[in-house]
């Protein structure tokens, strides 16, 4: 390894800028990747526009990204289960770089086949999806409903759950042009929110029964039409809020269908319980990965010299996928 890398940092300006920075040192229980290619998030877009000195953001600088693919370059004291050379994919903050410091339990083998560009774009969807179905207790052969189906998390729940089994699965979308593309990702049935009522559409779908499990990324009052949408003793996950973070409910849709609701954020403060959501979907993932099963959409690949028009893409709300960073 060289002594230097190029990374990414906020918190200078509306865009990232790029340094030179000392490559990190694995310390106990760590590794550090050479990253081929990252993957940008919302919340690349969320921190940089609120660090963002020019535009009243507190102006604290920070080196950005979350997701990433490459080879392992060097492994600390009392890893085992990692080594030198081997491909992986995974994720953790400050990933904008040439050099990637991360916990050895946050990160997943790439399968043979899948090149950077696709690795670096599935860890959050994969431990995101796969832990809020566990959450939900979920069980081959239920039903489910996936809200935000055409988000790229919301794409690939809906692959994981055609993977592992599910059925029907009904998944939502605001445009009525995406509902190919849904249907190509394993959905039986697609709800088109702007122009259906989204509670009466999924009773339509199911007899009139609701479904057995609710995936809901959208929140505000799409998460309160999911609670009458899910069947008596059934059982609601909320993963996003893409719309926003309030909701008006009504109790009895809640009370009288003996629901069950559960909230998902799986970040880094609980560093040995991300470690095992990532195992777990790497168990029951990882074949599905390889055979094809499940595969992210990348909307974009651009590289580091061009990332200020990646976050301006992803700024837009009009990427359709991911979009990816090459590393040099």
């Amino acid at each position: 390894m060289t002594a230097t890398m190029t990374a990414l940092f906020g918190g200078t300006g509306p865009d990232w800028t790029p340094r030179q920075v000392p490559v990190p040192e694995p310390g106990p229980g760590q590794i550090v990747v050479r990253a081929h290619a990252v993957a940008l998030n919302n919340a690349d877009a969320a921190m940089l526009a609120a660090a963002d000195p020019t535009a009243g953001g507190s102006g604290k600088e920070y080196q950005a990204g979350y997701e990433f693919a490459g080879e392992i370059a060097a492994v600390g004291d009392g890893v085992d289960t990692a080594t030198v050379g081997q491909r992986v994919m995974g994720t953790t903050p400050a990933s904008f770089a040439q050099y990637v410091l991360a916990d050895h339990r946050h990160v997943l083998p790439v399968p043979d086949g899948l090149e950077p560009a696709e690795a670096c774009a599935l860890p959050t969807g994969l431990l995101t999806e796969h832990g809020a179905l566990t959450t939900g207790g979920y069980q081959p052969g239920q039903s489910l409903l996936i809200t935000g189906a055409t988000s790229s998390i919301g794409l690939i729940g809906v692959q994981i759950a055609r993977a592992l089994g599910a059925g029907p699965i009904i998944a939502t979308t605001r445009s009525a042009a995406k509902h190919d593309l849904l249907k190509q990702a394993g959905a039986d049935a697609i709800v088109v929110t702007s122009e259906q009522d989204l509670t009466q559409a999924v009773l339509d779908a199911t007899a009139g029964e609701g479904v057995d499990l609710t995936l809901d990324h959208v929140g505000g009052q799409t998460f309160a039409a999911c609670l009458p949408a899910t069947k008596v003793d059934g059982t609601v996950v909320n993963i996003g809020r893409l719309d926003t973070t309030a909701a008006t409910i009504d109790l009895d849709a809640l009370s009288y269908r003996h629901l069950r609701v559960h909230g998902v954020s799986f970040g880094f403060t609980r560093t040995a319980e991300l470690g095992a959501v990532i195992a777990a979907a790497g168990r029951d993932l990882l074949p599905a990965v390889a055979g094809g099963r499940v595969r992210p959409l990348i909307d974009s690949t651009l590289s580091f010299d061009t990332a200020d028009q990646a976050v301006t893409r992803l700024r837009s709300h009009r990427a359709l996928g991911k979009i990816v960073l090459t590393v040099p």
